[in-house]
């Protein structure tokens, strides 16, 4: 069982420029929550309270204020910093002595995954002992990501990042879980012609290993890269909808806290009055008080 799981939240930011010239990318709002909340949400349906936060020195700071230790949440975190952003699978090089040989799992701090049997999907990733769990979603632009490619039995045969001539349309969201081999798997990866240690890279040595699972979220399922002022919007407008045409809400630590057990129904109370006369902090009330189930 995963029980460890990083937050990648570092990188410039430099696609949403100007608005990120004085704050970190993940610490923006995406409708009422700051962008962070989303994958951290994610990893908590998982199971996961033990939580690595990594961004840069300038930044971590924020991220310190904004999610402190994790008890208001009923998770652990701890931070590291990455000094430069030399890829994605530097995670596991930067926690390596945080995650201490255990499997773990990674969310990057702009997406945003949405489904009603998420929750499931997520829980039976972080179950498996072996191998590797990544997610794919279709997109019309699938040489901006790395993309998975199938046989015709749907089993995974390839992984290539930005391909300039794409086999499938399917795109590797950035949530992966990985066995307890993670951080040896990453100290063997090189740099590409980037100069970044690629998460692809990491996907692929377990695909050569035959045990990278790969779960396709179809019909149903949305995924969501809020790194560009139109995905932003675009993720914005999504959880606005959601939670004004459904009553449900998307991407609230506070609420998967609570209906995960890790806390109590005081707790919530006690965040959601924290959270004054807010919208949020009325749903969150009303949860508390057994209003919505």
């Amino acid at each position: 069982m995963i029980r460890k799981g990083i937050l990648l939240a570092g990188g410039a930011g430099t696609r949403l420029h100007p608005a990120t010239l004085a704050s970190s990318k993940q610490l923006l709002p995406v409708y009422d929550k700051p962008m962070i909340y989303y994958p951290l949400s994610t990893l908590m349906l998982a199971g996961i309270q033990d939580i690595l936060v990594i961004s840069t020195p300038e930044d971590l700071p924020q991220f310190r204020r904004l999610l402190g230790n994790g008890q208001r949440f009923g998770v652990r975190f701890a931070y590291a910093e990455q000094p430069r952003p030399e890829g994605i699978a530097q995670a596991f090089l930067i926690g390596r002595e945080w995650i201490a040989g255990q499997a773990c799992a990674l969310a990057l701090g702009d997406n945003l995954v949405f489904a009603d049997h998420l929750s499931s999907m997520l829980r039976t990733a972080a179950a498996r002992s072996f191998g590797a769990t990544v997610f794919a979603y279709r997109v019309r632009d699938p040489e901006r990501y790395g993309v998975v490619s199938f046989d015709d039995s749907g089993r995974a045969v390839e992984i290539v990042e930005k391909p300039a001539l794409p086999h499938s349309n399917w795109a590797v969201t950035g949530l992966y879980f990985y066995d307890h081999r993670v951080s040896e798997f990453a100290a063997r990866i090189r740099p590409s012609a980037r100069g970044e240690l690629e998460i692809t890279d990491l996907n692929r040595l377990y695909l050569e290993d035959g045990s990278l699972h790969v779960e396709r979220l179809g019909r149903g399922c949305a995924w969501l890269d809020a790194g560009t002022p139109d995905s932003l919007l675009q993720a914005a407008n999504f959880v606005q909808t959601i939670q004004a045409r459904q009553g449900m809400l998307v991407g609230c630590p506070e609420e998967v806290a609570f209906r995960m057990g890790f806390i109590d129904r005081e707790a919530l109370l006690r965040e959601a009055q924290a959270l004054g006369k807010t919208e949020l902090g009325r749903i969150l009330t009303e949860l508390a008080e057994g209003i919505h189930d």
